[in-house]
């Protein structure tokens, strides 16, 4: 009995001694940190720099133990490099700022740390369960600080967040939640546990009313790219109609509750309502005014300089003119191709032919995910928030690990390996080879096309 639950626990949370266990340990912790924000709703905590510690702590686990890592930093894949490049790039727009060059240099260098969470998070997530967990850690994060916000933020006029950092302002707030509910949406289908579903399913509807009360104009654009995207993947192509019609009841329901100050927003741009045409035509301003910056400084302006540079203390709401204007041209291009990569890696994932349906869920989530940065990136200054940096990371690891594991599983013809020996499939969970080479307990036995 004991064995049997031991084994049970082992495939689903992952082997004691699985490598690089420390360095996951601590980036875990990271990961906790940046997207729960303890140090805002702990006394105490806000005096104690947890990101940088929690940081540093994984960055010398996994030196420590860098001999026994898969992969290694000689091996970090293209848009590892294009990340650092654009940093780099930073780092000199700041130094060369006709605005404030001390202030860019370290806003430039607290970014940095953006970096060093996505080699982090390549090196030290060797397997789907870990993959997994991290999600998990973002997603339960922002659908919790959604869920207190809505019953204790400030809701006059718009809904803001209970705490600072990237939920600071209705914008921000909406911003997290579309990025997070793609991957809700695949927990939601995941899980065969109906208190899950039903758990999921509530956060997932807060989430969509706290969206309506942020009456954030570019969220819920953000949001209807988004969610189309998901119906289409998770609906439509993963034949589950039913979920077509509930979200469109949900849209009306939560339409109808919570959409009153958003329509007067979408409807203030072109008519009397002042305070959203006045809104529109200041970002209208900014975005001139950052195009002719760029014409004037194509090496850039540096990190948060654009505000004061303007005059107006205000960002420019598109993240491609915000890197553009304060990273200069090359960071600009190095961004889109970062971004490119992303999709690049879930293209390859996607020809793969050895899949399993948990897998393909949340390699959907990825994609719309990533969708909807791409056209939130057009009406929000989110260039560095880290969470489209993280589902970057996310694609690079999952491709990672299916090559890894698709070399693994497949065992020369003329093998035998003896009987009892311990494997890992794909998803990381431990498997016993029985007999011949196809006879796994608990392991995938799916071959590519050309070796069936």
């Amino acid at each position: 009995m004991d064995e049997a639950h031991n084994s049970t626990m082992t495939q689903r949370f992952g082997s004691k001694h699985e490598p690089l266990a420390g360095a996951f340990f601590w980036l875990s912790a990271f990961y906790v940190v940046y997207c729960a924000r303890p140090e805002d709703w702990i006394p105490g905590l806000s005096y104690i720099p947890m990101a940088k510690i929690t940081g540093i702590c994984a960055l010398v686990a996994l030196l420590s133990s860098a001999g026994r890592a898969r992969r290694s930093f000689r091996n970090l894949p293209l848009e590892a490099k294009y990340l650092f490049g654009m940093i780099g790039v930073l780092f000199i727009s700041a130094l060369l700022s006709p605005v404030w060059r001390g202030g860019a240099f370290f806003k430039t260098l607290d970014f940095a740390k953006a970096a060093v969470a996505w080699v982090l998070t390549f090196l030290a997530i060797t397997s789907f369960a870990r993959l997994r967990r991290i999600i998990f850690i973002q997603s339960a994060s922002v659908a919790v600080i959604t869920v207190v916000s809505v019953l204790k933020g400030r809701n006059v006029p718009r809904l803001e967040g209970v705490i600072g950092g990237i939920y600071s302002n209705p914008n921000d707030l909406a911003f997290a939640i579309v990025l997070s509910l793609p991957f809700c949406f695949a927990f939601l289908l995941s899980t065969r546990s109906a208190p899950r579903k039903a758990a999921w399913a509530a956060a997932m509807l807060c989430m969509c009313a706290a969206l309506f009360l942020t009456a954030s104009r570019a969220g819920f654009i953000n949001l209807i790219v988004t969610g189309t995207v998901c119906l289409w993947l998770f609906g439509i192509k993963g034949r589950r109609i039913h979920l077509v019609a509930a979200a469109a009841l949900v849209a009306l329901v939560v339409g109808l509750a919570a959409g009153g100050r958003l329509k007067d927003r979408f409807f203030g741009t072109v008519g009397n309502d002042l305070s959203a045409h006045g809104s529109y035509e200041q970002r209208r301003y900014l975005m001139i005014e950052s195009v002719k910056a760029v014409a004037h400084y194509p090496l850039g302006i540096g990190i948060g300089n654009f505000p004061n540079y303007s005059g107006t203390w205000r960002e420019v709401h598109v993240a491609y003119l915000q890197i553009a204007v304060e990273g200069g041209i090359v960071a600009f291009v190095l961004y889109l191709l970062f971004f490119a990569r992303g999709f690049g890696n879930l293209r390859r994932l996607r020809r793969m032919p050895s899949h399993d349906p948990e897998i393909d869920l949340f390699t959907a989530a990825l994609y719309a995910s990533l969708v909807g940065f791409v056209v939130g990136a057009c009406f929000a200054p989110e260039a560095y928030q880290f969470f489209p940096y993280f589902a970057v990371a996310y694609t690079s690891v999952l491709l990672a690990i299916a090559r890894e594991r698709q070399q693994a599983e497949i065992l020369p013809p003329d093998s035998n390996p003896p009987q009892g020996r311990q494997i890992r499939n794909w998803r990381g969970e431990l498997a016993t080879v029985r007999g011949g080479p196809a006879e796994y307990s608990g392991a995938s036995t799916t071959l590519p096309r050309n070796r069936r």
